[in-house]
């Protein structure tokens, strides 16, 4: 039996789509909502800063998938001249809107995207991903063309080139720690946020609601990276430390578990 073909339109972002964008296609996720609204937020300082996002529609005319790419600066890449895919994404869960993964939407957006780049006159396109077999797989870009460029723990950086003259593109590695001197009086959260992915804004609120039910024993601290010089200062984008201790910097704890290790780090105070 022939593999069964799909045809996807793939369309611009339009004012009624953009809150759905900022949900990542899952507005009926009550943990969407508790993200807060940096993706909002960050979309606003972003959509005229050369911030890139398509949809995909099937042939009845519903959502299923996202890619947004953006100038790499932007991004906890060095890479001049290139565009940084933070996200592809097809809804694949029963509920809301429903499973539209498995039939070529990603192929559809990622080839779009690609056009889109070239069009625009950028070197090359960049993506991220992970050595795991299960989530954010850098698997799926290598299988359509993407080249390793760089490694750190889990993470792969990975690139198409568009121009000869291209020079292969560096994750920006962590620069300093959050912390010079651990105050002794009291734990500290640094919580750094970009804005870019609900995932961090989730993680961010979970930890400072965490943080303020020890009121003073604990000292809740914000980094914004929004602006690159930030990203390279620290090296950073967005991640929770506790002390100088990283919590998560992927997919969210359960605000249980922050409150948790938290916990552990209070009883270690003087008094």
């Amino acid at each position: 039996m022939p593999k069964q073909t799909f045809k996807y339109e793939i369309c611009e972002l339009s004012k009624e789509t953009v809150p759905l964008y900022c949900v990542c296609l899952e507005d009926w996720s009550d943990e969407m909502k508790e993200a807060g609204n940096h993706k909002a937020l960050w979309y606003e300082k972003m959509k005229d800063k050369g911030l890139r996002v398509k949809l995909a529609k099937n042939n009845k005319g519903e959502i299923g998938g996202m890619i947004q790419y953006f100038p790499a600066e932007y991004a906890g890449v060095n890479a001049p001249g290139m565009l940084f895919i933070q996200c592809i994404w097809v809804h694949g869960y029963k509920k809301g809107r429903g499973n539209f993964q498995k039939k070529g939407m990603g192929t559809a957006l990622i080839k779009a995207a690609e056009e889109d780049a070239k069009s625009l006159g950028a070197d090359g396109l960049i993506a991220w991903g992970l050595a795991l077999p299960f989530w954010m797989k850098a698997s799926w870009y290598k299988k359509r063309g993407f080249k390793i460029a760089d490694k750190q723990d889990m993470m792969i950086l990975l690139w198409k080139q568009f121009k000869e003259n291209a020079q292969e593109p560096k994750l920006i590695r962590k620069q300093k720690d959050p912390l010079n001197n651990i105050q002794k009086d009291k734990v500290i959260i640094s919580a750094f946020i970009n804005g870019v992915c609900p995932v961090g804004g989730l993680n961010y609120e979970k930890s400072k609601k965490a943080a303020l039910s020890f009121k003073e024993k604990v000292e809740f601290r914000e980094i914004n990276t929004y602006e690159p010089e930030v990203i390279k200062e620290w090296g950073i984008t967005d991640a929770v430390y506790i002390n100088n201790n990283l919590i998560t910097a992927g997919p969210p704890l359960s605000y249980e578990k922050i409150l948790k290790l938290i916990k552990k780090e209070v009883k270690k105070l003087p008094g």
